[in-house]
């Protein structure tokens, strides 16, 4: 039975902004506390080799495949680990709640014969990078928006 863990939390910037952020991927660096290091691009069936830096355990290189992606709403990918043993998806997902604020969503779906041993293994750290991961996002995308809406504020007659 696949196992799923899960970070939520609310941010006060519109979901095009949260895309902007996450979508960015060149950029990643400069805020990403899990994926320090990206590369490759969004597209269906496109590879991404990425960095994985989980609190608690040792640097991982991974191999992605793109399943699904939406603008200003979602980003799948999905792995295969232990010779196909444990396979997962990992998510970003963005929903939107009013023009100005949205839930911004990170996960990962584990399946396989392995995966509950993997998921009770790792499941603390798996929750720290999440949680870390979506604090990140939330304050560079509230950190946009305030910057946008500056902007705004101060080009207007």
């Amino acid at each position: 039975m696949p196992t799923k863990i899960e970070h939520r939390l609310g941010v006060k910037a519109p979901a095009s902004v949260v895309w902007d952020v996450v979508h960015d991927l060149d950029r990643w660096r400069e805020w990403n506390p899990l994926y320090p290091e990206v590369a490759g691009r969004i597209g269906y069936g496109e590879t991404l080799k990425l960095r994985l830096m989980l609190p608690n355990q040792p640097e991982t290189e991974l191999l992605a495949t793109v399943t699904d992606w939406t603008p200003n709403e979602a980003i799948h990918w999905r792995t295969s680990h232990v010779g196909g043993f444990v396979r997962t998806v990992r998510y970003l997902e963005i929903e939107a709640m009013s023009d100005v604020g949205c839930i911004f969503s990170n996960g990962e779906i584990f399946s396989g014969v392995l995966s509950g041993a993997v998921v009770r293994r790792l499941k603390p750290s798996l929750r720290q990078g999440f949680a870390a991961l979506g604090e990140a996002v939330r304050d560079r995308a509230e950190a946009l928006w305030r910057e946008q809406a500056q902007a705004t504020t101060l080009g207007a007659p």
